[in-house]
């Protein structure tokens, strides 16, 4: 397993294939997928890429953060592991009811 880096700041037109070919620079690319809105498909402006070594993921990280892509500017760093979601909002009680 390898490590998995986030990357913020993607401008929106960015592709796959394009994060992946950016990284490919700095070592084996295991995976790069882009984050869309699952109602619209428009990409949400980052991504995240699994690099084949840790190392291979550390030089990229410090060789591409802080860089431009696009026009705007890229952070770059290792992914932390995804929070657990709660339900959502709701209203707590479903109150209401008559006295």
């Amino acid at each position: 397993m390898g490590a998995k880096i986030y990357v913020g700041g993607l401008p929106y037109s960015t592709t796959e294939q394009q994060l992946s070919d950016l990284f490919a620079a700095h070592g084996s690319v295991a995976s790069a997928r882009i984050i869309t809105d699952k109602f619209t498909g428009q990409s949400r402006g980052f991504g995240f890429v699994e690099m084949s070594s840790d190392a291979e993921a550390q030089a990229a990280v410090a060789a591409l953060n802080g860089t431009q892509l696009g026009g705007r500017t890229l952070t770059v760093n290792e992914a932390r592991p995804q929070e657990p979601r709660s339900g959502g909002g709701g209203r707590g009680g479903f109150g209401g009811g008559r006295g």
